[in-house]
């Protein structure tokens, strides 16, 4: 591992003034440390963050909830608001990682970690994410678990959270401060495609720190689920996953969130199914015809054209709980 350099900082004012160019801020550090031991990673400086006074969620004036960057999955999972209230947050938190990672993994780390592509991780293969203009062998090799959605020639990555697929289906705000003061960018904005620059994964600009993440008052999350399809039972990465919250009223849906994970460099917010199924009877094939609304623009490599099936019936199985629940 690269030598560093190491500072900690007690507030968010301290935490941007410590910043440099090199420097990464540090806090749970599950998905950084591996990054660095691979020299994926080679910060100059890290500052740590974990002694800020971000670990708490709070209720928001106009309803909703603000939960502190650095709280712990763990902790947000079990939150009795975010159980109650926004139960496919909870659900998707506790179908992460394991146990011992989820007491050290934080909200804002989350958010913007990396893609877990075997040929990102290695260093002794080329990537347009290590060396932008290097190629992605993925597209031509191994590329099972990579995007179906909103991918480019230059890059076929997915993101790995199950977090922020159930941020993006409700409708969550990232809370920012960096040099420039404070800002604030909806969820479904934060991450990027790909496109020309897949080196890098979001919005944020140098120096800037996620300091919370805000839930709307959203009646419908009640009823609201995750589910995620992976290789074994636990400790595993999705292959493909649905956050889905739904009202509905005399047997149709009313309103309908949802979003998928593992199929794009960004989680996918599924606004074509939204709209094909606002109004529509809430049955098994109106679940898959706006799964197929969706997915209409996929376009599969080799060997992931499984997952358009995949998605298709995760949707519905969600859908059809949900529904099957309200009614």
């Amino acid at each position: 591992m690269k030598t560093f350099a190491y500072t900690p900082a007690t507030d968010v004012a301290s935490a941007l003034a410590a910043w440099t160019d090199g420097a990464t801020f540090l806090a749970g550090g599950t998905n950084l440390v591996d990054l660095m031991k691979l020299g994926v990673a080679t910060p100059d400086l890290l500052v740590d963050i974990n002694r800020l006074p971000l670990r708490e969620v709070t209720a928001l004036p106009g309803g909703g909830l603000r939960i502190g960057a650095g709280v712990r999955n763990s902790d947000l999972a079990a939150d009795p608001a975010v159980r109650r209230d926004y139960p496919v947050l909870s659900q998707a938190l506790l179908a992460g990682a394991s146990g011992q990672l989820r007491n050290m993994a934080t909200t804002g780390g989350n958010l913007v970690q990396r893609t877990r592509c075997r040929y990102f991780m290695d260093m002794t293969k080329p990537c347009n994410k290590h060396e932008p203009g290097s190629g992605c062998p993925a597209r031509d090799g191994d590329h099972r678990n990579l995007a179906i959605l909103g991918a480019s020639e230059h890059c076929v990555a997915t993101h790995p959270s199950d977090m922020a697929v159930a941020l993006v289906a409700l409708d969550a705000t990232v809370q920012i401060s960096g040099p420039d003061g404070e800002r604030e960018v909806p969820v479904t904005g934060f991450h990027r495609l790909p496109g020309d620059s897949p080196e890098q994964d979001t919005v944020l600009r140098p120096g800037e720190l996620i300091t919370a993440v805000d839930l709307p008052p959203l009646p419908m999350a009640r009823l609201s689920a995750y589910r995620k399809a992976r290789d074994r039972a636990s400790y595993a990465f999705a292959v493909g996953s649905v956050a889905a919250a739904v009202a509905v009223e005399d047997g149709h849906v009313s309103d309908v969130r949802l979003a998928f994970g593992a199929v794009a460099h960004k989680p996918w917010r599924a606004y074509a199914a939204e709209q094909s199924l606002r109004g529509r009877p809430a049955t098994r094939a109106e679940f898959l015809a706006a799964a197929d609304a969706e997915l209409a623009e996929a376009v599969p490599l080799r060997d992931n054209a499984y997952k358009i099936s995949l998605i298709r019936n995760l949707v519905s199985a969600v859908l059809t709980r949900l529904t099957g629940e309200c009614t």
